[in-house]
């Protein structure tokens, strides 16, 4: 049994071929098996059934051929439990595999993890010494995880995500590209817009009370969480309840627009609200209430170009396919979301949009929708 090369085929057959055992049953490469994870995580994401990673890392603490060995004593040991939907193959090649337990019942998916555990510490103790035993690390991954922003820190699991890691390892030299342009980029901003900056201070001031600032924490890249700089447009101490209902609205689709008195279908956004001052809102409608962005570009929570940073309750009513404009990019102060309508496209297209752009990215299209934005400012096209 060679353990080091895709049989991809191979695995193809089992679906047709119910009696194989797990001795027959060949394991993907590398590549092969960062797409299954890809492409379960989407099929979880469609049905609601949870998936299993058992990752079973060897390192070097064994010979190659004794590493073959004791792989195949330990998928043999758990033919019972191996399906022929469940996929076995190399996580890391030659140092880490791992097998991927599909379409879990969700009310048995932690009494699954424990059986699993279970088994597979009992066949590795059986089949190397206490020292080899002690070297190899067997770690449990379900999915969907259960976020908790409370954490500090991201509450996403990377070992679930080997296809994101891959693409963002091969964009490294353009990501410090994109990262000099942020840090040059948020300092001139803050430089040139120092006065205006001032002016919209004392303006905010003079017609209400409490600070100038407002500062709210939000969710970022892989889910981590950050405080988030803004002017403040709204009155002090108000009550948050009424966009979180909003929002719950807006996410499930069945938000309504709101007509605003211009050409066009009206705004998936809270219009007249109460809580906004008069300043407040010709901040928002100018956009110039995000100026103090430029101060979380410059520290490195968020972007130039990027998704929306949401709060952590919008989170938390997101769907499962929804999580992928925060995990797959930087939070950004504008993006194709605020240059290809704004307010006026629903939830969901606003998510493709932002996934849209991670999958796509380029330093070229940051350059395009950064040449964009000014003009969408000054139409404040969804912008309320």
């Amino acid at each position: 049994m060679n353990l080091r090369r895709s049989t991809k085929a191979a695995n193809l057959n089992l679906l047709d071929n119910p009696g194989t055992s797990s001795q027959d049953r060949s394991i993907l490469d590398q590549m092969d098996f960062h797409r299954i994870i890809a492409f379960e995580r989407k099929r979880t994401e469609r049905s609601g059934k949870p998936f299993l990673l058992v990752l079973l890392d060897i390192g070097d603490c064994l010979p190659m051929h004794r590493s073959e060995k004791l792989l195949t004593k330990t998928l043999s040991a758990l033919s019972s439990s191996i399906r022929e939907t469940d996929v076995t193959g190399w996580y890391e090649e030659n140092s880490v595999v791992g097998i991927v337990f599909t379409e879990i019942i969700p009310e048995d998916k932690y009494n699954i993890v424990g059986t699993m555990l279970s088994r597979i510490s009992t066949t590795l103790r059986d089949n190397v010494s206490f020292e080899q035993f002690g070297r190899i690390s067997i770690s449990l991954h379900l999915y969907p995880e259960d976020w908790n922003h409370e954490l500090p820190l991201r509450p996403n699991n990377p070992a679930l995500y080997p296809d994101i890691s891959k693409r963002e390892e091969s964009r490294r030299v353009l990501s410090s590209i994109k990262r000099l342009i942020d840090v040059f980029g948020s300092l001139a901003a803050l430089i040139v817009l120092s006065p205006l900056f001032l002016l919209i201070a004392i303006a905010i001031k003079l017609t209400s009370k409490g600070p100038v600032f407002f500062r709210q924490e939000r969710v970022g890249e892989f889910g981590k969480t950050f405080v988030l700089l803004k002017f403040r447009s709204m009155s002090h101490d108000n009550d948050a309840k009424v966009h979180q209902d909003w929002f719950s609205k807006f996410v499930s689709g069945r938000g309504e627009r709101q007509p605003t008195g211009s050409a066009g279908n009206g705004v998936y956004k809270l219009i007249n609200d109460p809580r906004v001052t008069r300043v407040g809102r010709l901040l928002r409608r100018s956009s110039l209430d995000e100026l103090p962005q430029f101060v979380n570009v410059l520290k490195g929570d968020m972007s130039l170009v990027g998704p929306r940073p949401p709060i952590p309750y919008e989170v938390q009513a997101y769907l499962l396919w929804h999580r992928g404009r925060v995990l797959e990019a930087k939070p950004g102060i504008t993006g194709l979301w605020q240059v290809n309508g704004r307010s006026r496209v629903t939830f969901d297209e606003m998510v493709r949009l932002d996934i849209r752009y991670a999958r796509t990215w380029s330093i070229w299209l940051d350059i395009r929708i950064l040449l964009q934005t000014p003009r969408a400012v000054l139409l404040g096209d969804g912008a309320y």
